[in-house]
């Protein structure tokens, strides 16, 4: 992958056309429980720090991340080589057809999610905690890739770190949002060691949502948030924290 930043160390199979890679909390300037590569402007950190952050990992890559604000739904925007760098829409997913047009969401436990064409004629980027997953983001950002290469050969995705299933503990509301659409997606999720909770399989729950809708590989990181504390934000296991990035691009 050309032009990709240094500190973009956690990434899956070289891909074709694409760059692409998620942030650890290493790298980084901020301090205390931000400490030290917070890229989340929300979340209390000082805003000098943020921004020292964000202009560090944009070194090296083709441009300025194109970010989002975030709010656990299903809408997609389409990011153009003209579209302001400055502007945050309301969105959950990204996709774009330009080169060089550096998409980018944050996470600290949710789904990061990277989705292509196998030529690299378009990415996608999509922020999936249970709420987005369960609603449909994942589908939404296919299928607005699929809108602009109706003709590709094949998709690919890439399921970035995120919280493990013996750690993320949920209640049956949790479990009957997915149920209800799909009894199939019983299978993630396991008793709880409480009455009425439930250990529920993000990744596998990603895997299974982005299969049915046609794309053949997907790459599961198969890192925990919560656990490797060393590595990333855990707004599970501290709600004042950081947030990682993932960020994508087109070459």
């Amino acid at each position: 992958m050309t032009g990709e930043s240094s500190l973009l160390p956690i990434s899956g199979a070289a891909w074709k056309g694409v760059g692409y890679g998620c942030t650890t909390r290493r790298g980084g300037v901020s301090t205390g429980e931000w400490g030290a590569l917070n890229l989340g402007s929300h979340v209390g950190d000082d805003p000098e720090a943020v921004r020292e952050n964000r202009r560090r990992l944009s070194v090296g890559l083709p441009g300025r991340p194109y970010w989002l604000e975030q709010v656990h739904g299903i809408d997609v925007v389409e990011v153009t080589a003209t579209q302001n760098r400055y502007e945050t829409p309301r969105a959950d997913a990204a996709v774009t057809t330009c080169p060089g047009v550096v998409l980018a969401i944050m996470t600290a436990d949710c789904l990061p999610v990277v989705i292509a064409d196998i030529d690299g004629q378009a990415v996608g980027v999509a922020h999936a905690g249970w709420r987005g997953l369960a609603g449909g983001v994942l589908e939404a950002c296919f299928e607005a890739l699929l809108r602009r290469v109706p003709h590709a050969r094949g998709w690919r995705a890439w399921v970035g770190p995120c919280i493990g299933q013996a750690n993320f503990e949920v209640g049956d509301e949790v479990r009957q949002a997915f149920v209800e659409r799909d009894a199939t997606t019983a299978a993630r999720f396991v008793a709880g060691k409480r009455a009425g909770k439930w250990q529920a399989d993000l990744g596998g729950l990603a895997r299974h949502r982005l299969e049915i809708v046609g794309v053949q590989s997907v790459e599961i990181a198969g890192l925990c948030t919560y656990e490797r504390d060393d590595l990333f934000f855990s707004y599970r296991r501290s709600p004042v924290c950081g947030r990682m990035g993932t960020l994508a691009w087109l070459e």
